[in-house]
């Protein structure tokens, strides 16, 4: 499946400094590869998102390439006090787990665990999965229409 941009926020990523591009990404990476299936389309995905905060190509790569800790991770997500970026974060991860259409349990649960972490309730969590759901449903529902399949 290729980058499906849903960006309701468009500033966000014009509000985020360094550290948090980089968390950013190394949780797509940690999230991408927490089921042992690190493919080709998760690793586009997130050099997509890379290229969309105007983090260099090189950079990005060394950061799909090498996956930061469980702890290390968590860790930065609790001092992470940007809550916009922690929305976002949750719904690209949302994404990213549909993106080779297998939502994996450890997927949910990594997703659900990094947004307690960051500061988000369980609640907005699952609003933000089901409207990724409901956002998926309709984007390939036009593709039919507009016979863009």
């Amino acid at each position: 499946m290729a980058k499906i941009s849903v960006n309701l926020n468009e500033k966000f990523i014009d509000r985020m400094d360094w550290a948090q591009k980089e968390f950013f990404l190394q949780a797509l990476v940690k999230m991408a590869s927490i089921d042992g299936h690190f493919d080709e389309c998760e690793k586009m995905f997130i050099l997509d998102m890379a290229d969309e905060m105007q983090v260099a190509p090189s950079v990005a790569q060394q950061i799909v390439e090498n996956p930061t800790e469980d702890a290390f991770i968590f860790e930065k997500a609790s001092s992470l006090n940007n809550r916009v970026v922690a929305l976002e974060l949750i719904k690209e991860m949302c994404l990213l787990a549909h993106s080779d259409d297998d939502l994996s349990d450890k997927e949910t649960i990594f997703i659900g665990k990094l947004g307690l972490a960051m500061g988000v309730e369980l609640e907005k969590i699952e609003q933000i999965s089901n409207w990724v759901i409901d956002y998926l449903i309709w984007y390939g529902q036009g593709k039919i229409i507009f016979e863009r399949v």
